[in-house]
């Protein structure tokens, strides 16, 4: 908890994280694994700023034989959800809701793209975001771009730093569908942590 504290004290801002690397051990991966029980996909989420319409940020989300979270350079996190070199495991609904109500505010919105893949795609892909590292800071679009490209149905997407690149071969794919998430909440977001740490301590103050 003391650490927990420590790192939602500090000033967190898009993509501020280095190359960092991180492993959570055997046991916190294997008990937070999730598995939606939708049809496999990857979705594509890319924080762009209001102003202007710069892509700031991307991530993955795969859902597979289970549901991940690639985070390249990010800065979210929940200590429900164990972390393993920018790849985020146990990504429950209300998970995949809390990342985009972190990075949605009043400067930026999020933009999320979503296509449907076969199970040996999603497989592959997952393998792929749990194999590449942790990624520098300002390295997300590259990285994410590297995951996605010469994946079987996404050949089109270009080797490229820029997230916005990424979010537009995307949307080109067949069968992509989008959607934009709006908040207004204050671009210091780190009232968000916050609030899920105090959720997390008093669910386990229940459950003890």
């Amino acid at each position: 908890m003391r650490r927990l504290a420590l790192t939602l004290m500090l000033p967190l801002a898009l993509a501020a994280c280095g190359a960092e690397p991180v492993w959570a051990p055997d046991e916190a991966v294997t008990r937070a694994r999730f598995i939606s029980g939708q049809p496999p996909s990857i979705t594509l989420y890319t924080v762009v700023r209001k102003n202007g319409g710069s892509g700031e940020h991307s991530g993955l989300l795969i859902d597979a034989s289970q549901r991940v979270m690639f985070d390249p350079a990010g800065t979210w996190h929940h200590p429900w959800v164990p972390e393993r070199n920018d790849l985020h495991y146990g990504i429950t609904e209300k998970m995949r809701k809390f990342y985009i109500d972190y990075h949605a505010r009043e400067t930026y919105d999020v933009i999320e793209y979503r296509i449907p893949v076969s199970p040996e795609v999603a497989e592959m892909a997952l393998r792929r975001a749990e194999s590449y590292g942790a990624v520098n800071k300002a390295f997300c679009g590259s990285s994410v771009s590297d995951i996605l490209t010469g994946l079987p149905g996404f050949e089109t997407i270009p080797r490229t730093f820029f997230p916005n690149k990424v979010m537009n071969a995307f949307a080109e794919l067949p069968g992509a569908t989008m959607k934009v998430h709006h908040d207004g909440d204050p671009d210091n977001n780190s009232g968000v942590l916050l609030v899920q740490a105090k959720s997390t301590v008093e669910i386990q103050n229940i459950n003890n």
